[in-house]
């Protein structure tokens, strides 16, 4: 047996006394670290796996990456009802970050009372969890026919808890990382209007209910950005909105996502329009809501979504029998939701020739790379365009040929 590694014997097998092995129970692999006087240990099915382990491990503890595995008994369901419960308290929070949102403790809790707590997984002990054990509880969780979206949502405060016990050395390694989920990018692709079409669905929409959308289009406002916007939030002097504020389904007003999410967006001058007449219209000043049902009450998204896609819908008919008394073509409307109004706000910034920095900026997002993730295929650099910018710019056209 090769050092650092030994055979594991269930307590019925015979090899316990002088007999011969007949339970599988695998293998133990094993680094000493003399500074914590403490070995990390990890079980393995083959000897290979354990080998495999053992030497990456080496590399680890020479590197100084190695910690000692926690000692913690608890199971992985109660140590995620004592995680949720400190973000409730405040204690457990994101990291960089002051407090995690009440839609992510809601949806944390949920996944531990009805996935997590009543599985496999969340009967074991934290440091006991292994890879394969999560790989497995996500296997069986798409084998039941939830959506990858749902089967993610389930997986985070899993692998948010292991995370942060591994960046405060309360674990050495962390069992949910490298989970394999399917990417969900055969969902139909991200809906973006152009300008000339998100003219023609505001348009269609009752004079009442245009201002939210042309907000949602024009300044790319998160909807609960939407529902807490307030009307000292708009500077008309200055020609900005700003943004200080998010919205909570139960809790009501809430901080903005991120530090980031706290930011001034240009109030276009087509917009301008739209909220000037919305407030002459309804009176509202000062910590008034912008687009609530009520001053100080916000707006019920599945009301402005259904009203819409009703005006959307009456426009769409009405064309299909102009266009048939016409013998044309019909040009209907396709509805479009809150969310892609702010990606068509998006793609409007870039076609207008707005940085990146300067998109990162207005849509509130907190790195650039998610800018860039998102909206990467929309900015320019395609080869076709570098190639004609590069030739322009260096008027290659015009210069020496060569012998």
């Amino acid at each position: 047996m090769a050092a650092g590694i030994v055979r594991r014997h269930s307590p019925a097998c015979p090899a316990r006394g002088d007999g011969r092995c007949n339970c599988g129970a695998g293998y133990e692999a094993w680094v000493y670290l003399p500074r914590e006087e403490r070995k990390v240990r990890k079980t393995f099915r083959r000897k290979s796996e354990a080998k495999a382990w053992r030497a990456d491990a080496l590399h680890a503890a020479t590197r100084g990456d190695l910690r000692p595995t926690a000692r913690d008994g608890r199971t992985l369901a109660s140590a995620l009802a004592e995680f949720v419960d400190g973000m409730k308290a405040g204690t457990v929070r994101p990291k960089g970050r002051e407090a995690y949102k009440p839609n992510t403790i809601r949806s944390y809790e949920r996944a531990l009372r009805v996935h997590i707590a009543t599985s496999t997984v969340g009967q074991l002990k934290v440091a006991d969890v292994r890879r394969q054990d999560l790989q497995r509880l996500a296997d069986e969780l798409l084998g039941s026919g939830l959506m990858v979206g749902t089967v993610s949502n389930i997986f985070n405060p899993i692998q948010t808890f292991y995370r942060r016990a591994v960046d405060r050395d309360d674990l050495a390694v962390n069992p949910a990382e490298g989970i394999d989920l399917p990417t969900g990018r055969s969902q139909r692709p991200t809906r973006i209007a152009s300008a000339e079409e998100a003219t023609a669905l505001l348009d269609a929409l009752d004079p009442k209910g245009r201002s939210v959308w042309a907000t949602a289009f024009y300044a790319g406002l998160r909807r609960g950005e939407l529902q807490a916007l307030r009307c000292c939030d708009l500077d008309f002097e200055a020609s900005l909105i700003r943004v200080e504020r998010g919205w909570d389904q139960e809790e009501g007003a809430i901080d903005p996502k991120s530090r980031s999410g706290r930011r001034a967006v240009p109030m276009l001058a087509i917009l301008r329009g739209y909220l000037e007449s919305d407030l002459r219209r309804t009176g509202r000043t000062g910590t008034d809501l912008v687009f609530g049902r009520t001053p100080d009450a916000a707006f019920v998204s599945s009301t402005v979504d259904n009203r819409a896609k009703r005006a959307w819908s009456a426009f769409s008919d009405r064309e299909h029998e102009d266009a048939t008394a016409s013998d044309r073509e019909p040009e209907p409307l396709h509805p479009i939701t809150l969310h892609e109004c702010r990606h068509t706000f998006a793609s409007l910034l870039i076609d207008a020739g707005a940085n990146p920095k300067a998109v990162q900026s207005f849509m509130g997002h907190s790195k650039i790379q998610t800018t860039f993730d998102i909206y990467g295929h929309l900015l320019p650099g395609s080869h076709d365009e570098v190639r004609e910018r590069m030739d322009a710019y260096l008027e290659c056209g015009d210069g020496p040929t060569g012998d």
